[in-house]
């Protein structure tokens, strides 16, 4: 974890809680009128996460919790944070706030990822096209629609500073996840990232990896991906499946392979990439070749039947 506090590129009163690929970044914003937090993890990290916030609060109370997106590496911090701050106001994007009142786990996508996320509730939306104060200025509201399709990014025009999510990384972006539901949204992905081009940030927070500067990059970069996506759509899929089985990892960090092959076949993300990527093939035999294509990128290590996370 590694705390980035207001260096000349952001604005002043934003804290950057870099914290790797579980968890999203949480970022920090203070001000004289008020506190807020931007995305609050994953939820096995979310005593970590309470803690960090309070040492940086320094005392302080916090006023509010946004959710740029419900992804459970996003917001799986939330409850935590609610329950220590009772005062504690939330906003989350309009597409699926009515999932989060009756709390819908399948249609909030957590029960397809095998992925967890304690209930929460939240106050108001983050409606795009409008403006909203954090700290002593204001932020616009933008929707960004690929990664998730209800996805928000927050954009401040003064210092220029873009807090992305996972619309843009400095090297890419996230998983298309509607593509996986069988949603066309690579042009999506690419009208997004023609509205960050068009605020021409001049420095981008995003939900994973450190801030950076080198904004036309990054977009160069994200456009390329984006571009073998579009050509070669089962490199998407085998990305998608990899980030999944990653993602466990992170979580088990070690793991045996009928463990991670059982969580596998309960996954229905993963049945259903697995159906795409490897056709009649064994359903173990995908799972074989994905691990390995991890150990070779150095995100897995194996020992006998046991998988770690590298």
């Amino acid at each position: 974890m590694h705390i980035t506090t207001e260096p000349a590129a952001l604005p002043a009163g934003l804290t950057v809680l870099e914290r790797g690929w579980l968890s999203s970044n949480n970022i920090l914003i203070q001000g004289e009128a008020g506190t807020a937090l931007i995305d609050s993890g994953y939820c096995t990290h979310a005593p970590q996460t309470l803690a960090l916030v309070q040492s940086a609060l320094q005392g302080r109370g916090l006023d509010l919790l946004l959710n740029t997106h419900l992804h459970s590496d996003h917001c799986g911090g939330n409850a935590a944070l609610q329950a220590a701050y009772p005062k504690l106001r939330t906003l989350i994007p309009p597409g699926q706030a009515a999932f989060v009142r009756d709390w819908n786990p399948y249609a909030l996508s957590y029960t397809p990822t095998g992925q967890d996320c304690p209930r929460f509730t939240f106050d108001a939306v983050l409606q795009p096209g409008t403006e909203l104060r954090l700290g002593d200025v204001l932020w616009q509201i933008h929707a960004a629609p690929g990664h998730d399709t209800h996805s928000v990014i927050l954009f401040e025009p003064h210092s220029r500073c873009l807090i992305s999510a996972d619309a843009l990384w400095q090297r890419g972006f996230g998983v298309v996840f509607p593509e996986l539901d069988g949603a066309a949204a690579f042009d999506e992905v690419a009208a997004t990232l023609d509205v960050i081009a068009a605020l021409n940030p001049s420095s981008v927070v995003p939900g994973h990896g450190a801030p950076f500067t080198d904004v036309a990059q990054a977009l160069g970069v994200a456009r390329q991906r984006l571009a073998s996506f579009v050509t070669s759509p089962h490199k998407h899929i085998q990305y998608a499946a990899k980030v999944m089985l990653k993602f466990r990892l992170l979580e088990a960090q070690r793991i045996t392979r009928a463990d991670l092959l059982a969580w596998a076949h309960g996954t229905p993300y993963l049945t259903h990439l697995f159906a795409q990527q490897f056709g009649d093939a064994p359903f173990a035999q995908g799972l074989d070749a994905l691990v390995s294509e991890l150990v070779r990128s150095g995100a897995a290590t194996t020992q006998g039947t046991d998988i770690f996370n590298a």
